[in-house]
């Protein structure tokens, strides 16, 4: 496990339907030592700190992996290292493995997994289409945040090194998979809800949703609801 690139990058005006929006998600590889803050990266700033940034959302990272999937997908699209908006582009953290709550020291900071990374407009910006968002999270491959227990410094090439497996065990995967249904599994969520690395406001709209969910069933059984067709 390693880190294949380190990614900052400053907010920049650009027009999006017929609007000028500011947006920090246009990130560039940076070579030689980055120092980690508590808050963000050397270098590297959030446009809108309502939802972006923050303890939670310090660090995003994107498996190296996912990018040949997406070359795949966009074959005349340049995507180079950052341009999903990571911090961390990184190889052997997968979200089918990596769990919330788990521990890495990565170059010398300490870092830990938080939640899965929720796409806004803000993709379909950066991709030109408004698609992509959808794609991302039926896809999984959503990377993730992490907060910054010990601050330290990263670069490219920098190993991982794993402190700490939360013993929860709910990968990224299964909260992707629980905030879309897809398959609903209460044992989940009861394990989601012992998570003491995960956000309260994830916690509360994953709780929210399986319980919408079987409100609709329990409806569909007793032929008092007709869910609309796709």
């Amino acid at each position: 496990m390693q880190i294949v690139s380190v990614n900052v990058g400053s907010p920049r005006e650009v027009p999006w339907n017929n609007i000028t929006i500011s947006t920090g998600i246009y990130k560039k590889p940076v070579t030689g030592d980055v120092a980690v803050r508590k808050l963000n990266l050397d270098g590297d700033r959030q446009a809108d700190l309502t939802v972006h940034g923050g303890r939670h959302k310090a660090v995003y990272g994107y498996p190296a992996e996912h990018y040949g999937f997406w070359r795949d997908e966009f074959p005349a699209m340049p995507l180079t290292w950052g341009y999903f908006g990571e911090n961390l582009t990184t190889t052997g953290l997968r979200e089918d493995e990596v769990c919330i709550g788990d521990t890495f020291r990565i170059g010398s900071a300490t870092l830990q997994v938080t939640q899965p990374r929720l796409p806004c407009y803000k993709l379909a910006l950066r991709f030109g289409r408004d698609d992509i968002i959808k794609r991302f999270l039926a896809s999984r491959r959503t990377g993730f945040y992490l907060s910054v227990l010990e601050e330290g410094t990263v670069s490219a090439t920098a190993g991982i090194e794993v402190l700490e497996r939360d013993s929860v065990q709910v990968t990224v995967c299964d909260i992707i998979t629980q905030f879309l249904g897809m398959p609903d599994k209460p044992e989940v969520l009861e394990r989601v809800l012992r998570l003491k690395a995960l956000p309260q406001d994830w916690k509360l709209e994953l709780t929210a949703r399986s319980k919408a969910r079987a409100k609709e069933q329990a409806l569909i059984e007793h032929g008092e609801f007709e869910p609309e067709e796709n």
